[in-house]
């Protein structure tokens, strides 16, 4: 397999006065309602030795110079950009400073604690499970790490997994089996959820996410076209396990929107929690506002 590169940038973006000046300047097609375009640079200023294409790559909340990254292998690779900064040698080996084992196959979702937890990442697969590592604990085991704890809810491949933007031990997960589950790591199952969405979707599961304003809300899509935002202050002590079809909803439901296109992703606009921007398959990115979520 050739060596591939991840690769570390910078943007520098102007003032704010800058674009605004920028966009109502008639030379620049801004016109009154200020629509010209701003040019902004990105510049790669740092090239690592990786192997195999860079699927997925995520810093670590609290120190930036940590970088997981998921490939079309099985391992997850963790990265210390300042090592790769001051490196005068010249090789085209891949060297991370640690490999998270667990699987066997190419993996998917990742995702860092954002908490005061550092070092806690999760992970998903080609698999049913979710591996856990908390790189800062297990450091002392060498370049190869094993799982801390491994999760075994799903009964196929976990295609996404997302900490709780506050509470540290709560996660959530969603795959092909189409569940939707609610873990916390105080709990002594590691087969159990403490909360479970059955067939939360009609089909696959391929992206999920907390709300970063709304700490009950979280939000799922799938290739049924749908994305759907939960609230979790609305669930019932004990599991809810009822299908989603019309009347029937789980409590859970807050707001289901259905798209022309598959939905592979999407992202919440941290400082307006009414606003979700979704990617489709049809190469599509849109902003949707949901009104409900303006009186949370």
């Amino acid at each position: 397999m050739g060596l591939v590169h991840l690769g570390i940038g910078n943007i520098k973006l102007s003032k704010k006065e800058d674009l605004v000046l920028y966009s109502l300047h008639p030379d620049n097609n801004g016109g009154p309602f200020g629509s010209g375009f701003i040019k902004r640079e990105i510049k790669v200023d740092l090239k690592i030795n990786h192997e195999g294409e860079v699927r997925r790559a995520r810093y670590m909340p609290q120190n930036s110079q940590i970088i997981a990254t998921k490939t079309s292998l099985p391992d997850v690779l963790i990265f210390n950009i300042g090592i790769h900064r001051t490196s005068t040698a010249q090789t085209t080996e891949c060297n991370p400073i640690l490999r998270l084992l667990g699987y066997a196959t190419e993996s998917y979702g990742l995702s860092w604690n954002p908490e005061n937890t550092e070092g806690e990442l999760l992970s998903t697969a080609g698999a049913d499970r979710i591996c856990l590592w908390k790189i800062n604990r297990q450091s002392g085991a060498g370049i190869n790490c094993p799982p801390y704890s491994t999760y075994k809810g799903h009964t196929n491949v976990v295609k996404d997994v997302a900490w709780h933007c506050e509470k540290e031990e709560v996660f959530g997960s969603v795959g092909d089996d189409q569940p939707l589950m609610i873990w916390d790591t105080r709990s002594d199952s590691y087969s159990k959820p403490s909360l479970s969405v059955i067939n939360a979707h009609t089909d696959k599961f391929n992206c999920a996410q907390w709300s970063p304003q709304n700490k009950t809300i979280f939000a799922s899509s799938g290739s049924d076209r749908r994305l759907c935002i939960w609230d979790f202050s609305l669930a019932q002590i004990h599991q809810s396990e009822t299908p989603v079809h019309g009347e029937n909803d789980p409590p859970e439901l807050l707001f289901t929107h259905g798209g022309q296109s598959k939905i592979w992703d999407f992202s919440w606009i941290p400082n307006e929690p009414s606003l979700i921007c979704p990617v489709c398959e049809n190469k599509t990115a849109q902003v949707w506002q949901m009104l409900i979520l303006l009186y949370y």
